[in-house]
């Protein structure tokens, strides 16, 4: 039997992040609750764009990547279609 195993993505970028410093719970919230918390914290991020483009290209459902709540990446992905 063949096996091939896939490369793993480089996720060194997520050790500057603001968010691996302050913790995740601000950034996967319980259903219903304020994420503006972790927007501002994103907004002072200087990774913000690279955890956002990897949201988007890994189809990250839940929580806040770069600045954008789950909703608002799907409507991202619907704009750019």
């Amino acid at each position: 039997m063949h096996t091939e195993t896939m490369p793993s993505p480089d996720l060194t970028w997520q050790e500057e992040a603001l968010c691996a410093q302050t913790g995740g719970d601000f950034f996967f919230p319980e259903p219903g609750s304020s994420v503006r918390e972790a927007k501002r914290i994103c907004g002072l991020c200087p990774i913000r764009a690279t955890c956002l483009e990897y949201a988007l290209a890994h189809d990250m459902r839940f929580g806040v990547w770069g600045g954008m709540s789950e909703k608002e990446r799907l409507e991202l992905r619907r704009t750019s279609r």
